[in-house]
């Protein structure tokens, strides 16, 4: 495993770019601040990726801006990803038929990544999750979801290469505690997320293995705890353990 980047100013280019992800356009001497890099070195920085055509600067204010070939890259990623057109017809029934927000993520090392999500227009409250964006395997539902179906040696290699916080009083932080979570999964077929990474949000989430059948995906249903009892979490936990079965019903017959 690769503790440190080889190329150092490879590791600066894209830290310039995760930066502007998350800032939005900004100027020169606010960037220096958020890099800890002089403004010679940004500059350059900034400069190579404006050559390369993934930064723009505003000829107006000046400010520097994220060009819309990071958007182009990740679509062309995302459109090689056939279990993403096989699954969306049955992700946007779901949401449709439980007026809530759907989800479907893709295992990435020791987080998963939010691939597809399906927002219900039946609700006013929005789930502020976005595609691209990264969550903690040991925190949500969807990786539980996937975790539940890997072997208990892989959970705990990956276990002890995350990183554990308590984001909620909720959140498990203790290996045998997870590890009885886990079990608790693989018996009932679905995950909860009971305010674990987010305090007022609840999740439930089933896997689903990629064409090798490897534990790679899951996808879920989010919502506002006030419309997430424990009974209504039963009712809806039916409904996408269903909607699970079609998926495989429908890969198996080949159609």
């Amino acid at each position: 495993m690769i503790t440190k980047n080889p190329i150092q100013v490879a590791d600066r280019l894209f830290l310039v770019l995760e930066t502007l992800a998350d800032t939005g356009a900004v100027s020169l001497g606010f960037l220096c601040k958020k890099l800890n890099l002089n403004k010679s070195t940004t500059h350059r920085l900034l400069s190579s990726l404006i050559y390369m055509g993934y930064v723009k600067q505003d000829p107006e204010n000046q400010k520097y801006d994220l060009s819309l070939k990071i958007l182009s890259l990740s679509n062309k990623m995302l459109s090689r990803m056939d279990i993403l057109e096989d699954l969306k017809p049955y992700l946007k029934k779901l949401s449709e038929e439980t007026g809530e927000t759907v989800h479907l993520v893709a295992l990435d090392g020791l987080e998963a990544v939010y691939i597809f999500k399906e927002e219900s227009y039946r609700n006013s409250i929005r789930m502020v999750s976005k595609v691209g964006n990264r969550i903690p395997l040991y925190c949500s539902g969807v990786g539980k979801a996937i975790c539940a179906d890997l072997p208990d040696s892989k959970i705990e290699e990956l276990w002890n290469e995350s990183s554990i916080q308590k984001l909620t009083p909720n959140t498990l932080t203790e290996y045998p505690r997870f590890m009885e979570k886990i079990k608790e999964i693989r018996k009932s077929g679905y995950a909860l997320d009971d305010e674990e990474n987010e305090l007022g949000v609840r999740c439930i989430a089933v896997s689903i293995p990629d064409y090798r059948g490897r534990s790679k995906y899951a996808f879920s249903i989010s919502a506002p705890v006030s419309r997430m009892s424990d009974k209504r979490v039963s009712e809806i936990a039916q409904v996408i353990l269903a909607v699970k079965g079609e998926i495989l019903n429908y890969r198996e017959s080949g159609v």
